[in-house]
């Protein structure tokens, strides 16, 4: 429906609910004692014993009554007064700045500001962005039954912000005037959601752990104080955060474990670094390339209490290589005797869905013009029996080191002796060898 044409008895007045802001006083003040003495004045006994008759205290000379000259505001009366901070707060005057992650909060009123009474009030109000319109009120069902000559009507209406970009209020009424024509009045307010935050994120991967460095940047004019920053890893990863070593003073605190202070992100760029460990758990999902780490939960406050919420989208690391079949290092020794026998223990692991096997183990020659200095003690092939569908089984290689210094272990090769498969080789090994 488009909207009536001509003047209209209704108009549309938008307030947005938010807390107040500090009122600052911009004059500097001063001590009136900084402007007649001098930084030695108090070395000198007899001067600064002449000090109140020679600056008495100014004001209205009666205790209790107000100097109405104000001749002395811009004197300190107080040490607080050096703050700028009058104690008063203001109300905000327009939207200001709307975050994402914020509740939009606005008092509409509705006022009649005609010599008619008008009837039959429809309101609506709206919320448009650039992907949706969502609609916060609608008395379609119960309309107003009148509003007299300079009355009006209020409601509130919220919003959870979860867009960024422009946003619009709109705000509607269908109602029937002192000649009961039926009019239709629409009315626009156009705001803009801004980020609050950024966050920036490093993925690194350093053998079966995968650190993730997580930075949180304030873009907002106002401190944030961060309740919560929960990062939710995927289904197959498992989260641990790690943190400097706390202050003895912290840990001896009797009121930590009732209150936990928030982390202070300051205003206009401050920032703030996380870092946690991931681990692939032992239920891992069975998709191979999956490189979905997890997600990031954020909470805040601002100076004065004001809630915000943020949910970062996926992040993402480096794709998972599943290997049907798997071989990992248990243990080997550090330190072995030349000439003398070790043990290295592995295990064999089973990825798939089925049965394997059997298989055989061996170190592989390489270059046969190179002598190695580690070789199998005993029979070359070592036969393992079949492993079950997501299975695994530990084993033992009997090898012999024949030279001195750091060695290293090359070539431990699985081969499947009924699927006729030679999987990539374990990496190497390094161990040092003793002549004793």
């Amino acid at each position: 429906m488009s909207s009536t044409p001509g003047p209209h008895s209704l108009t549309f007045r938008v307030m947005r609910l938010c807390r107040p802001s500090f009122q600052v006083d911009s004059p500097l003040r001063v001590d009136p004692l900084d402007l007649f003495t001098g930084e030695d004045f108090f070395d000198d006994p007899v001067a600064a014993s002449q000090l109140p008759r020679l600056c008495p205290q100014s004001g209205s000379g009666k205790t209790g009554e107000p100097d109405l000259t104000y001749r002395n505001r811009f004197e300190l009366h107080s040490p607080t007064d050096a703050m700028g901070l009058s104690g008063l707060l203001i109300l905000p005057q327009a939207f200001g700045a709307i975050y994402l992650g914020e509740t939009f909060c606005s008092y509409i009123s509705i006022n009649n500001s005609s010599k008619f009474e008008v009837r039959d009030v429809i309101i609506k109000a709206e919320i448009q962005t650039e992907r949706q319109r969502l609609l916060l009120l609608d008395t379609t069902k119960s309309p107003v039954e009148s509003i007299r000559t300079g009355g009006r009507y209020d409601f509130i209406v919220e919003h959870d912000v979860k867009e960024l970009g422009a946003h619009t209020l709109v705000c509607t009424a269908l109602y029937s005037d002192g000649d009961s024509e039926r009019k239709y009045l629409p009315q626009f307010f156009k705001f803009i959601v801004a980020n609050p935050l950024s966050v920036k994120t490093k993925v690194r991967s350093v053998k079966e752990s995968t650190f993730l460095e997580a930075c949180i940047e304030n873009h907002t004019k106002s401190n944030l104080f961060m309740d919560q920053v929960e990062f939710e890893p995927a289904q197959q990863w498992s989260a641990t955060i790690l943190k400097a070593d706390e202050h003895s003073s912290e840990i001896n605190c009797q009121t930590r474990g009732i209150f936990k202070p928030p982390i202070l992100i300051r205003a206009g760029g401050g920032i703030h670094n996380f870092l946690y460990q991931l681990r692939l758990s032992s239920a891992q999902v069975k998709v191979d390339g999956s490189n979905i780490l997890g997600k990031f939960q954020i909470t805040w406050r601002t100076n004065l209490g004001e809630p915000g919420r943020l949910q970062t989208q996926q992040i993402l690391g480096s794709p998972i290589a599943h290997q049907e079949i798997e071989l990992q290092l248990l243990d080997v020794p550090s330190l072995t005797v030349l000439e003398r026998s070790f043990m290295v223990y592995l295990k064999l692991k089973n990825q798939t869905d089925s049965k394997r096997g059997p298989f055989e183990v061996w170190l592989s020659h390489g270059d046969p013009h190179e002598e190695k200095a580690v070789i199998v003690n005993g029979v070359q092939k070592l036969v393992l029996p079949q492993v079950e569908a997501f299975s695994s089984t530990d084993f033992e290689l009997n090898l012999i080191a024949t030279g001195l210094g750091v060695q290293k272990i090359t070539g431990i090769t699985v081969f499947d002796m009924k699927e006729k498969k030679t999987y990539d080789p374990l990496l190497d090994l390094e161990i040092f060898v003793d002549g004793y």
